[in-house]
Parts: structure tokens; sequence; C-alpha cells
């Protein structure tokens, strides 16, 4: 069976917002990372697979970043190059709103964000779990919005992605808000990298979005305060549920991996939407 990557969306002309002013108060990255228990990082990831990084970012930083979400949200900044829903296999929730609004490529809007504070220590955190030859490969805002109640399925990251020889990844989800069980805070399964790929398969016919089988009773949930972090392999189990609340679920997303492997992708025309959204849907996978 063959899916599309994704849904057309409309060309627009992209350009880069001016540069942000970090706070004075940031630390540096080797003033930050020496404070940080790197031991325990390395030994939990190759254990189980997901950790958790408690305050990857300072309440002014996270102020700036929620700024920018803002901005991205609204359509200020104007992303619908990159801009879809991901939870467009259910019945739209509320109007005007995404039941799962996934913006891909967010550091190509503003300049020098990719030197900012989140994407600086995450690959900082990757150089520790897996290895200092791994790169950024991708970035990306998903949010979902109060009472959107839209999950997203269980499902491991590596079905989406080329196979590769070397599998070293890890994704970085970022809380800018309060993360709960409520709101849509990540679950996992831990250990579940180091077993065999469970069969996916679209979560819907015609969609893009895949699942496997998996259930919460295999996994538990990793609530966030703002500014803290989840890191998981690739191949871990996770899921999140919908947005019951009143309140913004906002997270942005990193990913890194061995640069070997990110040219490999893009030796494969693959680029994680990139190239914008209505490219990609010429993007086809094989489902298991």
């Amino acid at each position: 069976m063959t899916i599309l990557w994704i849904e057309v969306a409309p060309k627009v002309e992209m350009k880069k917002e001016v540069a942000v002013k970090w706070p004075e108060s940031s630390p540096s990255l080797p003033e930050w990372l020496a404070t940080q228990p790197t031991q325990d990082w390395e030994d939990t990831f190759h254990r189980d697979g997901c950790l958790t990084v408690n305050n990857i970012l300072t309440e002014d930083e996270v102020r700036i970043y929620k700024d920018i979400y803002t901005r991205m949200l609204s359509g200020e900044i104007d992303t619908r190059r990159h801009r879809h829903d991901l939870g467009n296999h259910v019945k739209q929730v509320s109007i005007n709103q995404e039941n799962i609004c996934q913006i891909m490529w967010p550091s190509e809007y503003i300049e020098d964000l990719l030197k900012g504070p989140l994407h600086t220590r995450a690959e900082a955190i990757a150089h520790v779990v897996l290895g200092k030859d791994c790169v950024l490969d991708f970035d990306m805002l998903i949010s979902k919005g109060p009472h959107t109640n839209t999950e997203t399925p269980w499902h491991q990251d590596e079905s989406y992605w080329p196979d590769q020889p070397d599998k070293r990844a890890a994704s970085f989800w970022v809380a800018l808000d309060e993360s709960t069980v409520d709101n849509g805070c990540m679950w996992f399964v831990p250990g579940s990298h180091k077993l065999p790929m469970r069969p996916f398969r679209p979560v819907s016919e015609g969609h893009h979005v895949l699942c496997c089988d998996c259930s919460e009773e295999e996994g538990a949930p990793r609530p966030l305060k703002p500014g803290s972090c989840t890191v998981h392999h690739g191949r871990t189990l996770h899921y999140s549920r919908g947005n019951t609340t009143n309140t913004q679920r906002r997270a942005y997303i990193v990913n890194f991996r061995p640069a070997d492997m990110v040219k490999f992708e893009r030796d494969h025309k693959f680029d994680h939407g990139k190239s914008g959204v209505d490219e990609i849907i010429l993007t086809h996978k094989e489902v298991q």
C-alpha cells in the first residue's frame, strides 16, 4: 500500500523575519551544560529510549518562543507553505482552528532562530545521548488548541522516514505551555526502541498520518512545565491525547541524527517538507 505524505497547500513567498534578541540573562551553552546531569541523560536514553530534561529554557526564553509561536499561529508570520492540519483525518472540531496545527521548519521564518537556546542546547544533549556526529535534521511546531480534543495516535517516528543504515535519532518535544494529561502531554513506552518496529498503517483511508497498535496500559504520561522537554528515540512508541481544556498546548520539536543520515535523506529527496507541502505531496511511502 502507498500513501501520500501530506496534502496540498497554496504556494506562498517566504521571507525571514528580523533576528531574535535573546535575554542577556541567558546562560552560555558551556555554563548551562556544566549544571546538567549528562551521564544520567545518556544512561536513561539508552535504557528507556526516552527521558525528561527539566528547564531546557528559562522563563524569559519561553516568552520569546511563545511570541514567535503566536505570530505564526495568528498568520502575522505567513507559514502557509509549511502549515497543515495533522488531525484532519477526523471532522474539524473548531471553526478556523486546525484540530492539530503542524508548522514544519519554523526556523526558515525567523533569522538566527537556529542559534537560539532551544536548538543549541538540544544539539548538546543530542551529542551526549547519540554522538557528536549528530546534527539538526528538522524542526516543527505542533499546537493543540483549547477543546480541539484530537489525539495524536500511537506511532513510531521511524515509520515516517526512509530506511536508513544508522537508526540513531532523537526528537526533542519542548513544552511552551504547561503540558498535562488532559491537554495532550506525551506518553511513551519505555524500552520500545530496542524492539522490532510494530506494523503501521494510515490512521484512516487516504491520510498520511500513521498509527500502530498500542495502548495507554503499555505506556506512561510525561507531564511537563513550560521550558522543559522530553527526548525520545525514533523507534520509541509514543502518543498524546487531545486537548480537552481551556488552555493552549504548544510544543516546539527539533530532531537530530547523524550528519551522514541527513545527507542520505536529502540524497533520496526527503527533506521533511522543507521544499513546501505542495511539493512533498509527490513523496510516497510504502506501508508495511
